[in-house]
């Protein structure tokens, strides 16, 4: 079965491997999919993200994971992929309220599609994408929260490799 796991992934983060980590024991095959966003402004552009995601991958020996990029709908990259499944990474109570609303608009889209909610690690909770972009342009560490690929990239992005 194939699954696919959406999102902007601006940057990825340790959160986001540990998800498709998991999904890679779950499934046949899971397709990373970057939402391609022209109006949203991102650090990453869209063959950095999918560069950086490929290169954590291969270092997570991660063989059924493969990362594609759409625009437009999901449910229309969905059918697509040959997918009616998706799976998002839940955090808090926030991100379930978000995420329930467009699951029902995608479900009535594209009978048959459905979300999966997968609880992100209690280790990993607090991380975002856009904390890790945040702390990065104050010139904070963020080791802790990406990969060490992912951390170069980063500070080579925002000049801060060498404070």
């Amino acid at each position: 079965m194939k699954v696919i796991y959406p999102g902007s992934f601006d940057p990825i983060t340790i959160g986001h491997l540990d998800i498709i980590e998991r999904l890679s024991k779950m499934f046949d095959e899971v397709v990373v999919a970057i939402l391609i966003n022209e109006v949203k402004h991102t650090l990453f552009s869209i063959e950095e993200r999918i560069e950086l995601i490929k290169q954590d991958i291969k270092e997570y020996k991660l063989d059924n994971v493969v990362v594609k990029e759409f625009d437009g709908l999901l449910v229309d990259f969905a059918k697509k992929e040959n997918s009616k499944t998706i799976v998002r990474g839940i955090r808090a109570v926030t991100d379930y309220e978000y995420e329930i609303n467009i699951a029902q608009f995608n479900s009535s889209l594209y009978p048959g599609f459905e979300t999966i909610f997968l609880l992100s690690d209690p280790r990993y909770s607090f991380i975002s994408s856009s904390g890790v972009r945040e702390l990065a342009s104050f010139g904070g560490d963020v080791s802790k929260f990406v990969s060490k690929n992912v951390k170069k990239a980063i500070e080579d992005k925002v000049d801060i490799g060498g404070r």
